[in-house]
């Protein structure tokens, strides 16, 4: 009687090419609703999403199209109905309320339309307030305020520190919010309608600043907007409507 066969590894040629690696966001099957009196409002219909490391990726749509509250999901912000958001392999719905605080606050940099710049605080302070989000910051204090100067001084406000939000104006106050962004050196920078308050020639200088930014700290970027122009600087462009994505326009 023979002996059985004993299967043994394979190897792989030497010059197999790598496994291409997970990406740094995931989002699978998302549902989103709201309930405004007696109506039910789908935002979010399953919504499946996969962004590499170092991508910048646009989403554009019509207003109302469900953009803003799949950033908000996305970043952990708002929890979805149904399906689940991965960053760098971790489900955002399993950490506790703490971890993914912790965690937004050290790879997650968040721009907003309304820039959300605390208005009885210097432009300096304002940025140096996002690095305190982070366990341990009052030990690095000294840091804190140096990567907030070189920060601001990379956006063009070297001479505009020491002012407070109503002393700068619409553009300024955006670059401002980029440098706060970015402050904690994130992994993965959202950007919600980045230039939707500003007219076409100082949209245009936010947009530099936030792409140059993006290619000297190494950033994965998502933005949302309903500009197509903006979206064309992007390495790749998704479609949103009615709360569905979709790799081409509607016709």
């Amino acid at each position: 009687m023979s002996e059985p066969k004993v299967a043994t590894a394979v190897p792989l040629p030497a010059d197999a090419p790598p496994s291409p690696p997970l990406p740094l966001l995931c989002a699978e099957g998302l549902t989103k609703s709201y309930v405004a009196g007696r109506r039910r409002l789908d935002i979010l219909r399953g919504v499946n999403l996969a962004v590499a490391e170092g991508e910048s990726l646009a989403i554009t749509g019509m207003s109302g199209a469900g953009k803003s509250t799949l950033l908000h999901v996305l970043g952990g912000l708002d929890r979805p109905d149904a399906g689940r958001v991965l960053f760098a392999g971790s489900d955002l719905a399993t950490l506790r309320e703490g971890e993914r605080s912790r965690l937004r606050a050290r790879e997650i940099g968040f721009v907003f339309q309304a820039y959300h710049l605390l208005p009885e605080m210097t432009i300096l302070e304002n940025v140096v307030l996002a690095g305190l989000n982070v366990p341990g910051a009052w030990m690095r204090n000294a840091r804190l305020h140096e990567r907030a100067e070189h920060l601001l001084s990379t956006v063009g406000l070297s001479a505009r520190m020491t002012h407070r939000p109503n002393e700068l104006s619409g553009g300024e106050q955006q670059r401002a919010a980029i440098a706060r962004a970015l402050m904690n050196h994130p992994r993965l920078l959202l950007a919600d309608e980045p230039t939707g308050n500003l007219d076409s020639t100082t949209g245009a200088g936010v947009l530099e600043c936030l792409f140059d930014l993006r290619r000297q700290e190494g950033l994965t970027l998502v933005m949302v907007t309903h500009n197509d122009n903006v979206a064309a600087r992007c390495d790749r462009h998704l479609w949103m409507r009615d709360g569905i994505i979709s790799d081409a326009p509607s016709p």
